[in-house]
């Protein structure tokens, strides 16, 4: 309802506003986007709530609710490994993450961020350049955005640090598809111990989809909000168990291999 909904914007320090902020309760599932204008609306009335404020090339900012009409986030000097780029040939490609007989699912609505795991193997050495990015996806309209994300591996085993530079924005294709994005030109070389590709939802109007249905149980009408693309997953075996909940990551370790659905990401490597 509309009075469980908190209404803000989030500028920088010029007081410019700053779009496809991710905005999560803290300890929750409950989260949001802002627009292009900055502004943003959480399904929130609870003023004692914590907000948390993410984006990339700006520090991260936690505030109560009751404090969150105007958000300004300072901007932060991202520290990245230096970049060596040499003569590229290209004669050699290599696709990873490819899952066998892959049966692909979508998880339709509310905010989501989610990674999949690469493993570092001694023969990617031939291909040390992450080239391409292949997302499979299921979208209703045009042009629907989303986040990805390259991060490096902590000593936790969790997401660390964001490998880019600045926030990399993808538009997907109407429809189920295969899409691949170039990503050669921030020159990442797969890490050796690993990374972590993640993608994040943007919960904005241009992503919105509403469709309108009688219920049958009070044959009164009902709209529901779609926000587009779906990611589509594949069903899997991993030991490790990787979770975005509440404004940080989390890690579930197990003995054995257990069944789980992970992001249908692959990657392309090349000489």
């Amino acid at each position: 309802s509309l009075a469980a909904q908190l209404k803000g914007i989030v500028v920088d320090e010029s007081d410019n506003p700053i779009p496809f902020v991710n905005i999560w309760v803290e300890g929750s599932t409950i989260g949001t986007s802002t627009e292009k204008n900055g502004t943003f609306i959480i399904p929130t009335n609870n003023e004692k709530s914590t907000l948390i404020f993410n984006s990339l090339g700006y520090e991260k900012k936690i505030l109560l609710a009751k404090d969150c009409k105007k958000v300004i986030l300072k901007g932060s000097a991202i520290e990245l490994d230096e970049v060596f780029i040499s003569n590229r040939i290209e004669t050699k490609r290599k696709e990873i993450g490819k899952i066998d007989n892959a049966t692909f699912e979508a998880f339709p609505n509310g905010p989501k961020v989610d990674c999949k795991f690469f493993p570092y193997l001694s023969d990617y050495k031939k291909t040390p350049y992450i080239k391409f990015v292949t997302l499979f996806t299921d979208s209703k309209i045009d042009d629907a955005s989303i986040k990805i994300h390259f991060y490096s591996v902590g000593n936790n085993g969790l997401p660390a640090e964001n490998l880019l530079e600045k926030e990399n924005i993808v538009y997907l294709k109407k429809g189920i598809s295969k899409q691949r994005f170039d990503v050669s030109n921030y020159h990442l070389v797969f890490p050796k111990n690993g990374i972590f590709v993640v993608f994040e939802k943007l919960m904005i109007e241009k992503n919105k989809l509403e469709k309108t249905t009688i219920d049958k149980n009070s044959n009164l009408p009902k709209t529901e909000r779609l926000y587009y693309p779906f990611l589509l997953y594949n069903y899997v075996a991993r030991k490790d168990k990787f979770t975005f909940f509440g404004g940080k990551w989390n890690k579930e370790q197990n003995e054995e291999k257990i069944s789980l659905y992970e992001p249908a990401i692959n990657l392309v490597l090349t000489n």
